[in-house]
């Protein structure tokens, strides 16, 4: 399963995302980015290429494992862990 996020906050609407990988990113007028957060694993390739190809570098990929856990997850110490907001 591959699953990705766009930051929006850094997201400029250069719109190569959508020219590469149309079948998951969608321009919404001039500015507004539309995209699929869960697609679907053959479209990996057309997927990594389009998140190379973002200017700002604002297309997040993170694979993820049928069982819900991240490959890269690292073990954090309960101590390491703020959860001050």
């Amino acid at each position: 399963m591959v699953r990705i996020a766009v930051d929006l906050n850094r997201c400029q609407g250069y719109a190569q995302c959508a020219f590469l990988a149309p079948e998951i990113f969608t321009m919404h007028g001039d500015e507004a980015l539309l995209y699929d957060p869960e697609p679907d694993e053959a479209l990996r390739e057309k997927l990594d290429r389009a998140a190379a190809a973002c200017p700002v570098q604002a297309v997040l990929v993170d694979a993820v494992e049928p069982d819900g856990v991240e490959p890269d997850a690292v073990d954090v110490p309960a101590e390491g862990v703020s959860h001050a907001r």
